[in-house]
C-alpha cells in the first residue's frame, strides 16, 4: 500500500485544450477515494495520469516516496480495473487472473496461491475453469477485480467499473467492493459519474468540474460524503451531490422582531437559528438577493409534521411518485430559476439548457407515504428550515463556508 500525492497536476493536449488544471490532492495510505463529477470534468484523465496512460503536462505525481511522472505504467506497481472488463475470451478465469503474474515469471505455486486466494475472497472459485463467455456481467467484473488483486499492488485504480452492470447488480457490487476494500485495505482511487456510488463507497469524495477560462482548476471540494451533503462548498457541489438534487431558488432574508424569514415567491418561512449559526456572515445579506437551497428530504406533509404555519409551503402538486415508504412530490414555485455558470454546467450534464427553463422553478420534496398526496391537488409541506443552505449568487460560494464544519442536525 502507498500514499498517492498529486501536486499542481495539469493536462494540456497538443491542440491547447486543457483537461485538468491545478489539482492538489493527497490520497492517504489505505484510503478509498472517489473522483466524481459530470462528463468532461477530467476525472478519468486524472486517473490515467496516475496510471501512466496519459503524460503529465504540469505538476507531479508521487506514489509512495517515488516520483512517477516518467515511470512506465508497468513499473508503477498499480493495478487498474476498467468498465469493459478487458478479459481474454479464449482464456479460462484462472488464466485471465494469472496472466500478469506469468509475464513477471512468478513461481507457479505462488501464482496458484494468489489466484485461489483471490477467487475465494471474490467467491468465484467454482468458475476458475470457465471462459468469460460462460459468466454473467457481475461474475466477469469479479474476475477483472481478481486479476487486479493477485498483483498485490500498492494501489488500485478503478475507472467506472460498475457502469456496464444493470441497476440491481450495481447495488450488489457496490456492497461487495466496500467489503473487499475493508479486507484488503489497499489504497484505491475510484472514478465514477454516479454520485450515489461516490457517496456509498468513498471514505472521501473529490468533486470535479470542467476547466473554464475563468476557473482553470477542476477540484471543487474534497471531503467525506456527509460533509459534501451537509456542508457543500458551492452551488456546483450542492447541485451535484444528492438525489434528487437540491432545490435552489433566488430569494432574500427579512428580519422581524429578532427572527429571520426566508422569502421566495409567495413563500415566507421562518429560518431556524441553527441555519443562521451554520452560515456565519449571513447578516450581511439581509435584504439582498441570495440563493436558498433546500434538500428534498427536508420536507414533510403537515398531517405528519404538525401544523407550523411559519414553516409551511402550500403548493399545487404536478406529479407524485410513490416509492414504498416514501413519496416524491413535484411542483412549481413561481420564481425564475437560478442560473449561474455552475448551474448551467449541471444542466448541460443532464442534456438541459437554461434557455428552456421558463419563469418557474421545479421543486421536489420527499415525504412519508403514510398519507396520500394526489397529483393535481394542493399539498401543505412543512420545511425543516434548520437545514437551509445559503449561497452568494455572484460567486456561487456557500455563505460562511468553513471546511469540516457541518452538522447533520
Amino acid at each position: 500500500m502507498a500514499e498517492i500525492v498529486l501536486e499542481s497536476l495539469g493536462k494540456i493536449y497538443p491542440d491547447g485544450t486543457r483537461a485538468v488544471g491545478d489539482v492538489n490532492l493527497t490520497i492517504e495510505d489505505g484510503e478509498f477515494l472517489v473522483l466524481v463529477g459530470p462528463s468532461g470534468c477530467g476525472k478519468s484523465t486524472v486517473l490515467r495520469m496516475v496510471a501512466g496512460l496519459e503524460e503529465v503536462s504540469e505538476g507531479t505525481i508521487h506514489i509512495g516516496d517515488v516520483l512517477v511522472n516518467d515511470v512506465p505504467p508497468k513499473d508503477r506497481d498499480i493495478a487498474m480495473v476498467f468498465q469493459n472488463y478487458a478479459l481474454y475470451p479464449h482464456m479460462s478465469v484462472f488464466d485471465n487472473m494469472a496472466f500478469g503474474l506469468r509475464l513477471r515469471k512468478m513461481d507457479k505455486e505462488e501464482i496458484r496461491r494468489r489466484v485461489e486466494e483471490a477467487a475465494a475472497v471474490l467467491e468465484i472459485t467454482d468458475f476458475l475453469g470457465r471462459k468469460p463467455k460462460a459468466l454473467s456481467g457481475g461474475q466477469r467484473q469479479r474476475v477483472a477485480m481478481g486479476r487486479a488483486i493477485v498483483r498485490e499492488p500498492k494501489a488500485f485504480l478503478m475507472d467506472e467499473p460498475l457502469s456496464n452492470l444493470d441497476a440491481k447488480l450495481r447495488v450488489q457490487m457496490r456492497t461487495e467492493l466496500g467489503r473487499l476494500h475493508g479486507r484488503l485495505k489497499t489504497t484505491t482511487v475510484y472514478v465514477t459519474h454516479d454520485q450515489v456510488e461516490a457517496m456509498t463507497l468513498g471514505h472521501r469524495v473529490a468533486v470535479l468540474k470542467a476547466v473554464t477560462a475563468k476557473r482553470p482548476d477542476n477540484l471543487q471540494q474534497v471531503a467525506p460524503p456527509s460533509e459534501l451533503f451537509y456542508n457543500p462548498a458551492n452551488l456546483f457541489v450542492a447541485g451535484f451531490i444528492g438525489s434528487p438534487a437540491m432545490n435552489m431558488v433566488t430569494g432574500h432574508l427579512e428580519g422581524t422582531g429578532g427572527e429571520v424569514f426566508a422569502v421566495f415567491g409567495p413563500h415566507r418561512l421562518r429560518v431556524d437559528a441553527k441555519a443562521l449559526q451554520r452560515h456565519p456572515g449571513l447578516e450581511k445579506f439581509m435584504g439582498r438577493d441570495l440563493v436558498i437551497g433546500i434538500r428534498p428530504g427536508d420536507f414533510e406533509d403537515h398531517r405528519i409534521a404538525g401544523e407550523e404555519p411559519e414553516r409551511t409551503m402550500e403548493v399545487k402538486v404536478d406529479v407524485t411518485e410513490v416509492l414504498g415508504s416514501e413519496t416524491f412530490v413535484h411542483y412549481m414555485v413561481p420564481v425564475a430559476p437560478v442560473v449561474t455558470p455552475e448551474i448551467e454546467e449541471l444542466l448541460a450534464d443532464t442534456g438541459s439548457d437554461a434557455a428552456t427553463l421558463g419563469d418557474e422553478t421545479k421543486f421536489s420534496s420527499r415525504v412519508s407515504s403514510d398519507v396520500a398526496i394526489p397529483a393535481g391537488g394542493t399539498a401543505r409541506l412543512v420545511v425543516e428550515t434548520a437545514k437551509f443552505h445559503f449561497f452568494d449568487p455572484e460567486t456561487g460560494q456557500r455563505i460562511g463556508y468553513r471546511p469540516g464544519a457541518f452538522s447533520a442536525a
